[in-house]
């Protein structure tokens, strides 16, 4: 104890100074501010290893060889976590860039939350890209995907619908699939949506999502079948867009090992 007081006057005082204002952000983060949960997981993190890398050593005196082992264990995972989440990170923005030119016949437009209020930011975002896109492309057919969560007052589906047709998109050229409630179901019920209504099943589908969101977009298209045309919907708040090319590192991970039909 009386080791720890007399640092903390020095620069490990400043250390706990900084885990208290990460602490502090990460709660702001977490409880104020909606979908920004992965960021304040991101603050922990960081309290976890600065105060590894601050206090830790301080065992060196009494367990020597067991301080050492260990925070060579912990720095050596930590380059090769760093090097994956750099080389995945790098994939998710190569796939944002997707292929806007590029003509399709039909697109599926992803949902995204519905407030009380009207759409959320990202479905604002995707609302316009996918107008943008339609009017660029009058040969190409949008189909916009998604239902009713527990907490949305209505379809995100029918309120894309709203909108495009407000924009002044012709109302025979936007399918609703409002079934929906993940990405997988998303493009699997378009998919079965497009056969229905014209008898067969596209093998190229252009799909629509906020631009950190394409590559694992991808993933799932290809696994039903479809090839992938991305098309993307730039995320206009800055902040949200570090949040979510951030969590998307998870999302994909989660993909990759775990498998599975969800977001």
């Amino acid at each position: 104890m009386k080791e720890l007081l007399s640092h903390l006057g020095s620069g490990r005082g400043l250390l706990l100074a900084v885990c208290l204002g990460l602490a502090l952000f990460a709660f702001v983060l977490k409880f104020c501010l909606p979908g920004y949960g992965f960021s304040a997981l991101v603050c922990l993190v960081l309290i976890g290893l600065l105060l590894f890398y601050g206090f830790f050593p301080m065992l060196g005196a009494k367990w020597p060889v067991f301080t050492k082992i260990v925070t060579r264990t912990v720095t050596v995972c930590l380059v090769l976590g760093i090097l994956v989440v750099a080389a995945t990170e790098a994939v998710i923005i190569h796939a944002s860039f997707g292929s806007p030119e590029t003509q399709v016949d039909y697109m599926v437009v992803l949902g995204a939350k519905v407030r009380p209020t009207g759409p959320s930011a990202s479905l604002w975002d995707r609302i316009y890209a996918a107008a943008d896109y339609l009017q660029a492309h009058p040969n190409t057919v949008a189909v916009v995907s998604g239902g009713q969560g527990a907490d949305e007052p209505c379809t995100e589906a029918g309120v894309m619908f709203d909108e495009l047709v407000y924009l002044g998109i012709d109302p025979k050229r936007v399918w609703v699939e409002e079934e929906a409630t993940s990405t997988w179901e998303n493009l699997h019920f378009s998919l079965d949506l497009i056969e229905e209504k014209t008898g067969q099943r596209p093998q190229r589908l252009g799909v629509l999502s906020s631009e950190y969101h394409l590559f694992r977009a991808s993933l799932f298209t290809r696994a039903c079948g479809a090839e992938f045309v991305g098309i993307p919907a730039r995320t206009s708040n800055l902040s949200q867009a570090v949040n979510h090319f951030m969590r998307e590192v998870a999302g994909v991970w989660h993909y990759i090992l775990l498998g599975g039909r969800y977001d």
